[in-house]
């Protein structure tokens, strides 16, 4: 069994900003396998359940806030006996990649993202993920919290699934013990 967590703000106003892009992919996942996502209380997250490659892979929105992701994480890693080292992955955004890139690490640091700094600190760093992307030209005119909150525009939106396709082929990888770290953009 794999265990997929995207990284967002669950609450409904955050649909569809930088921060959520995870969220917009898992949606885009699961609409791919004819799937939907259910409430489970106890993990404080919607999950999502699909065969890939006949490997059981558990998509997981957690019902958190984005710095508070770890509970979610530990919670299904434990109840599922899920080794987070080899079977578990994250995808979240990155404002240090530009917008249309997608980089993939085994490990690494949480480079001032909450959401990673949540996960380390129930894992610590040897677990894999998938950054997608956000930055642009407006980041050096914004404030970074108020950058993530912001939506995207409609160019950026309308390539939102050649992105979307480049994760999809990583998740596969990863479905497959396949996963290494790499680099692809549109």
């Amino acid at each position: 069994m794999k265990i997929i967590l995207l990284q967002g703000n669950f609450p409904e106003k955050y649909a569809g900003t930088r921060h959520n892009v995870a969220f917009a992919f898992a949606d885009f996942f699961a609409e791919k396998f004819g799937v939907k996502f259910v409430e489970k209380s106890k993990f404080q997250a919607d999950l999502a359940e699909i065969s890939l490659n006949d490997e059981k892979v558990l998509l997981v929105k957690p019902r958190t806030y984005y710095n508070e992701t770890g509970f979610s994480a530990r919670a299904l890693c434990d109840f599922y006996k899920v080794d987070f080292r080899n079977d578990f992955l994250a995808i979240h955004d990155d404002l240090a990649l530009d917008f249309g890139v997608v980089r993939t690490r085994k490990s690494g640091s949480d480079a001032g993202n909450n959401g990673l700094k949540s996960l380390i600190s129930v894992f610590g760093e040897d677990f894999s993920r998938i950054k997608i992307g956000i930055a642009n030209d407006f980041l050096a005119k914004m404030d970074s919290a108020d950058f993530v909150l912001a939506k995207f525009s409609k160019a950026e939106s309308e390539k939102l699934p050649q992105i979307f396709e480049i994760c999809e082929s990583f998740v596969v990888d990863f479905s497959k013990d396949k996963f290494e770290n790499t680099k692809r953009s549109i």
